[in-house]
């Protein structure tokens, strides 16, 4: 054993030295998992071994706030920190590259959109993952607060494996994140570290309390403290309906249903004002909307008479940009006269109404679309 930098540290010398690694608390026999060519496993070994799992058994780590500590609604692009919180899924995405799901019941900040506004502004992805995850998947999902993506590598994922962090409070040491697509991203690098939390860590139960009270003022109705404060753009003729998160319209338990929503949309396709009506059917809108929220992604169709009712009527297409413009965040631009426009974009969060519908009856889960429905725009 050494010290180096104020660490103690084991020492490993090629000449004489060997090592090898045990299945912690889940180990039942003293084969390891890896192992140094000259290794040979003793009785003393076995001892040893067999006091450590029992230790590990009943050994709850620390949560420790420090000051590098962060939750998901304090993340910032570029910093390492520390993050406690709740494994929720992992998903192995190649043999060299896994995603875990992870949530602490806050929302992740909002991201600005510095983007060229163009032909493919409207081809943001709903995740980050190619294939999405199924509806029974979603379903174990919180229905309020961010999930955040940890891309993670094959060196950590043997890690995980032997620890068994899957629906396990956790403390990531030294992590960091970056946005892609206005997605937020977490990443391991080097020097990260995980560490299983007991179910009665303070800092674990203050996480599930503050979410439990999310949730019960949300069946209660009694606050919208928990959804952020939409601008006074859009109205919705539900007044009765409960605010519902786009978690919980992914997975509701009826595939046909109507919900009120405080979104952002970030995208529109097509982009041009003059395209958002058929040119076989002037009078028919025509629309893909990328609606988000702190806890989703999904694509919502204005169609018809529900456009008609959200643009209040046919506006010839220089106010129809305009109204665009302040939906997409960018009152003092154009979007509406053909070629690109550079643009930095903050989006307002605005309330809109979704109804759920199917195409196939045959298959009406795997069929499912979303439509905007009950909304205009104001002003």
């Amino acid at each position: 054993m050494k010290i180096h930098k104020q660490e103690v540290l084991g020492h490993y010398n090629k000449k004489f030295s060997s090592f090898a690694l045990f299945e912690g608390r889940s180990g039942k026999d003293f084969s390891p998992y890896q192992a140094s060519s000259r290794f040979q496993v003793t009785k003393h070994d076995k001892v040893c071994i067999e006091k450590l799992r029992t230790w590990l058994a009943t050994h709850n780590y620390d949560s420790g706030v420090n000051e590098y500590s962060l939750q998901l609604r304090e993340l910032k692009v570029g910093e390492y920190f520390d993050l406690i919180c709740k494994v929720l899924h992992i998903s192995k995405v190649s043999e060299e590259e896994s995603i875990l799901f992870v949530w602490d019941g806050t929302d992740a900040p909002p991201a600005c959109f510095e983007m060229q506004l163009g032909p493919q502004s409207g081809s943001f992805p709903l995740q980050l993952e190619e294939v999405p995850l199924s509806r029974d998947i979603l379903s174990t999902f919180p229905c309020i607060g961010t999930i955040l993506r940890i891309v993670t590598g094959k060196s950590f994922d043997d890690t995980l494996v032997h620890l068994k962090v899957l629906g396990q409070w956790v403390k990531f040491r030294n992590i960091t994140c970056r946005q892609k697509f206005g997605l937020w991203e977490g990443l391991v690098v080097a020097s990260s570290r995980i560490f299983l939390l007991s179910e009665q860590d303070n800092i674990a139960q203050c996480c599930q309390r503050k979410y439990d009270e999310r949730l019960l003022h949300e069946v209660e109705h009694t606050s919208l403290w928990s959804f952020p404060a939409p601008a006074a753009i859009t109205e919705t003729q539900l007044e009765h309906v409960g605010l519902s998160t786009l978690m919980e319209i992914l997975t509701h338990s009826k595939v046909t249903c109507k919900y009120k929503c405080i979104v952002r949309i970030i995208a529109s396709y097509p982009w041009l004002a003059e395209d958002f009506r058929s040119p076989n059917f002037p009078h028919v809108y025509r629309i893909r909307f990328t609606l988000e929220d702190s806890t989703a992604r999904i694509h919502a169709y204005l169609y018809g008479e529900d456009g008609v009712e959200f643009f209040e009527g046919y506006p010839p297409a220089h106010l129809l940009t305009a109204k665009m413009n302040k939906l997409l965040g960018l009152e003092d631009k154009s979007i509406g006269e053909g070629g690109e426009v550079a643009a930095t974009r903050n989006p307002p969060w605005v309330q809109v109404c979704i109804k759920s519908y199917y195409l196939d009856k045959n298959d009406p889960w795997g069929s499912r679309h979303y439509r905007i429905c009950n909304t205009k725009i104001v002003g």
